[in-house]
């Protein structure tokens, strides 16, 4: 089974950017609390995504690569708008920072990402994160496609 162990934090300033970092699309097909089902257009490709719920940071999460075009198809039938950003990949030691610059309506939302091996893993926290919001359902990009961050 497919384990995702992830923390994730509001981002303060501007130091964490270099470079134009990457576009991504992504809706939902399914929001349920208990399984979120997504598809998601990372430049030239595509991945359908299912997530269980979360216990903590850590919950199950399967990822399969998808025609692009499956996708297309896909986003036509969201429960939602999709959620547009742009990832910036910031690695500090062995691991790897992801911050979400939110793009259309969740704008100006910027959220950092870090992904563990395990739970109490230790790691390095740059100045530029701020507070976690890792328990707080509002950040989740499921939610973010329900209910907007300029609609809070």
């Amino acid at each position: 089974m497919g384990i995702e162990i992830e923390r994730k934090f509001l981002v303060q300033g501007e130091a964490w950017r270099h470079g134009e970092g990457r576009y991504l699309c992504q809706a939902y097909l399914n929001r349920d609390p208990a399984r979120t089902v997504r598809v998601r257009i990372d430049g030239e490709q595509a991945f359908l995504t299912i997530k269980g719920r979360s216990v903590g940071a850590t919950r199950s999460e399967f990822e399969y690569a998808i025609p692009v075009a499956d996708a297309q198809a896909l986003l036509a039938l969201a429960d939602g708008p999709a959620v547009e950003k742009r990832r910036h990949l910031v690695p500090m030691g062995e691991l790897v920072w992801e911050i979400d610059e939110f793009l259309g309506a969740n704008a100006p939302l910027v959220v950092a990402e870090i992904e563990l091996p395990r739970e109490d893993q230790p790691f390095e926290r740059p100045a530029w994160v701020g507070e976690e919001v890792t328990q707080d359902p509002r950040y989740f990009n499921s939610a973010l496609a329900a209910r907007p961050f300029s609609s809070w």
